[in-house]
């Protein structure tokens, strides 16, 4: 059990630490336009202080944890110009050596909030029509 924890936990270092590659990425000028954009998607929803489906829905709520957001990560770093990638590792890691707080991303948390508006509101027109 001690052994998959700490599995775990250098899991979600990495994630972390790739989530921080992609956003220096983005701001590159050299990114193309596509990982660019898919950069930008992944960082606001990693960065979000509000899950898309919250975790406590039983499975779901960690869907996006576990495969979404990693499966994002990768086809970002996949498409990045290896030169833009070597660089904004290096800044990554600088930024990890000097432990500076992780930004927050309260846009996509507000974008989040209006997404789940949007389909109660949906829900309740169905509803309401039947």
């Amino acid at each position: 059990m001690k052994g998959i924890l700490e599995h775990l936990r250098r899991w979600a270092k990495s994630l972390k630490r790739q989530t921080m590659v992609l956003w220096f990425c983005y701001q590159h000028a050299q990114t193309p336009w596509l990982p660019k954009w898919i950069a930008i998607f992944v960082v606001a929803y990693a960065l979000s202080p509000i899950d898309l489906i919250p975790d406590f829905i039983p499975i779901l709520g960690y869907l996006d944890d576990v495969i979404i957001l990693p499966l994002g990560i990768l086809l970002a770093i996949r498409l990045m110009p290896p030169l833009v990638l070597e660089e904004c590792q290096l800044k990554a890691s600088e930024w990890e050596k000097n432990h500076v707080k992780r930004p927050v991303n309260k846009f996509a948390a507000v974008l989040i909030v209006m997404v789940w508006l949007a389909a109660l509101v949906a829900a309740w027109l169905a509803f309401k029509h039947n």
